[in-house]
């Protein structure tokens, strides 16, 4: 394999804006601009700590396997001074991660069905409640 590109902190630090985002985590530069938008968390999340070392904020949150796996998939370079064990990537765990389906929904339409429903779920009870009432203030013998 060939020598991975080292970058210093600083022109990481250059790299801190939605259209280029780079990160460090554990020692290994990310360029993570693409995954900006698929980021589970929110890219926000990302963006406050573009151009700076997350280790310590990526591994707070407990990762998975997968994300875990996923940061060589985003890897430039590393950072100068670290040492950065060479790891296999796990092809397979990436790319399930990384590809963004969409979810099927059970949507309930608003039809007649659905108002009748939701009437008796808000009416029977108001129903009950008043008969209760009803029955104790006329069953309370009055001294």
């Amino acid at each position: 394999m060939a020598e991975p590109r080292v970058f210093t902190l600083s022109q990481v630090a250059q790299h801190k804006s939605n259209r280029d985002c780079w990160v460090v985590i554990n020692g290994r530069v990310l360029d993570v601009t693409k995954f900006l938008e698929e980021h589970p968390g929110g890219e926000e999340v990302i963006a406050e700590v573009a151009g700076k070392e997350a280790t310590k904020q990526f591994d707070a949150i407990g990762h998975s396997k997968a994300a875990e796996n996923m940061v060589l998939k985003y890897q430039v370079g590393v950072l100068e001074g670290s040492k950065v064990e060479e790891v296999d990537m796990i092809d397979d765990v990436v790319d399930k991660e990384s590809n963004t389906e969409e979810m099927s929904a059970f949507v309930i339409k608003d039809g007649a069905n659905y108002k009748s429903i939701s009437f008796y779920d808000f009416f029977v009870p108001l129903l009950v409640a008043a008969l209760y009432f009803g029955y104790r203030c006329l069953t309370i013998t009055h001294y």
